[in-house]
């Protein structure tokens, strides 16, 4: 299988095998006029297995998001056919509108405008900020 080396762009690479058509999804890469690839149980001698997502695009993208997905991926910018620059994730401390509240009494289901808040709390668990109800 041969995949094309990406001049401008973005790496995401070490993402949990399986998790990236989630990853895909969640950051909305569908909407993108450029070219993204997605390599799924790509061998690793670190994890096993992996997944990598290639975007030929010099784009923002929401670290948190990938994080909270799959927390040991790396992101690598890519400029000119380099790596520019390297960035490990973790998971976050704090998720905004990355995820909702399955409280039906939390505050977030009758306002509209207010932002679905998460923090991270023992054990890499998320807990809602308003009403303290456990995501996962």
């Amino acid at each position: 299988m041969k995949i094309d080396s990406i001049k401008n762009g973005i790496v995401i690479d070490h993402i949990t095998a399986g998790k990236a058509m989630q990853l895909y999804h969640m950051l909305e890469l569908e909407r993108l006029e450029c070219r993204v690839a997605i390599l799924q149980n790509v061998p690793s001698r670190k994890m096993g297995k992996k997944d990598i997502i290639k975007i030929d695009s010099d784009i923002s993208i929401n670290t948190d998001m990938i994080g909270f997905v799959s927390p040991n991926a790396t992101i690598n910018v890519i400029r000119s056919d380099s790596i520019v620059e390297k960035k490990q994730v973790e998971l976050p401390r704090r998720l905004v509108n990355i995820i909702r509240c399955k409280n039906p009494r939390c505050i977030t289901t009758t306002e509209q405008e207010i932002d679905h808040i998460f923090e991270l709390c023992d054990g890499g668990r998320y807990r809602c900020f308003y009403c303290e109800t456990r995501a996962n």
